[in-house]
């Protein structure tokens, strides 16, 4: 919010949208192994753990379009828009799991 509010320019970061990348293309695909071997294991520590993944493949998007905003079109703002956004995620989760009568263990 602090970046929005004194208009902080970001740094384009050629390393940041390729590692955004590399985890749009590999988390799902873990994600979805580990539902499979949870259900095989009947372990719902790894089927928890593949939800977890899953909301990184999320995160990962939210980085990517913000990095790649300010990178193609200059919109400077789209970078801690994306920062907020996964922190409203963390945010959540980390309500969510509060609020849980029981944690999965």
């Amino acid at each position: 919010m602090y970046d929005l509010a004194t208009e902080a320019r970001p740094e384009e970061s050629l390393v940041g949208v390729i590692l955004a990348i590399v985890s749009l293309i590999v988390m799902p695909w873990l994600a979805w192994r580990k539902r499979r071997l949870a259900a095989e294991l009947d372990s719902r520590a790894l089927q928890a753990d593949s939800k977890q993944t899953t909301l990184c493949t999320y995160l990962s998007a939210f980085l990517l379009i913000g990095l790649a905003a300010n990178s193609l079109f200059g919109w400077w703002w789209a970078d801690p828009l994306a920062g907020i956004a996964i922190a409203l995620v963390a945010v959540n989760e980390g309500r969510e799991l509060w609020n849980a009568d029981e944690l999965g263990c």
